[in-house]
């Protein structure tokens, strides 16, 4: 998945340079960010996978650390191409990431839970082993894992025939689940609102574009590493209202000081606000 959401979001960035109309420039960057919707989602969920759980926080925000250090080189790449078209834009952050795609596929590991849902009891040994240490190593083998690893359903397993979509069934089926859905899709629609509106709508600001978009950049560093440390000593739910909050008054002060005169505080509560939003996508 990985790897197919990569090579999507790549391939039709690249062709995205050579768009002739709106209509064909709107239709790629459509499967352009269908296919980077799962990249974040999947590059998390197969980190997290090969350390154990007390350190899966901490995994998690280092992959925020290298999203930050991409972030950091838009920047740096439009100003060296200052004068060049937008299509060069596009070449330029698009095709590495087709290199980068058959990276993925020939270095990282399938997940082992993936593969042991399916039941691919061979795949999901090997899996294990090649993240093992090497002193354990050798004794990881399919009928170690047999001796306490009960399939649930067998003949299921050897078929092939998992339900892949029971957990979302289960999800809609109770009401407190549910509910607990809707309100984890509300926090996280005003989150990316925040998250991804913030960068794009600095050009408004009365500052420079580039050292706007730097500093925004920036300042998801001091977030990550605050986070890096602090993720398993904070209250999750008290850190979500307070930067929800935070980030909300210093959005509403943007607005207020829109003079000229004011830009420098302009930037500085617009940094707040997208830091606080830095720290509700972390601890979200």
């Amino acid at each position: 998945m990985l790897v197919l959401s990569c090579l999507l979001m790549s391939v039709t960035g690249s062709i995205t340079a050579f768009s002739t109309n709106i209509w064909m420039y709107s239709f790629l960057r459509f499967l352009s960010g269908f296919g980077r919707a799962t990249i974040g989602t999947c590059a998390l969920v197969l980190s997290t996978e090969l350390v154990g759980r007390q350190w899966r926080g901490q995994v998690g925000i280092i992959g925020f650390l290298c999203f930050t250090m991409g972030f950091i080189s838009l920047p740096t790449l439009a100003f060296i191409n200052g004068g060049s078209t937008w299509r060069i834009l596009y070449l330029w952050t698009c095709l590495p990431t087709i290199l980068y795609s058959f990276l993925v596929y020939f270095i990282v590991p399938e997940s082992p839970r993936w593969l042991y849902i399916r039941g691919n009891k061979e795949g999901f040994v090997q899996t294990l082993k090649s993240i093992a240490p090497p002193t354990t190593r050798s004794s990881l083998t399919l009928s170690f894992f047999g001796s306490f690893i009960e399939f649930e359903n067998q003949e299921v397993l050897d078929n092939n025939t998992v339900d892949l979509y029971s957990a979302i069934r289960m999800l809609v089926e109770r009401n407190w689940s549910f509910r607990r859905l809707v309100t984890v899709i509300c926090v996280g629609f005003g989150i990316g609102m925040t998250y991804y509106g913030m960068p794009l709508g600095v050009g408004s600001l009365n500052f420079n574009l580039y050292l706007s978009i730097t500093l925004n950049a920036l300042s998801e560093l001091p977030s990550s590493i605050l986070i890096l440390f602090l993720i398993g000593k904070l209250s999750r739910k008290g850190s979500l209202l307070g930067f929800a909050m935070l980030s909300g008054i210093c959005s509403i002060g943007c607005v207020i000081f829109e003079r000229e005169k004011f830009k420098e505080v302009q930037i500085g509560v617009e940094l707040i606000s997208y830091f606080s939003a830095c720290e509700l996508s972390r601890f979200s």
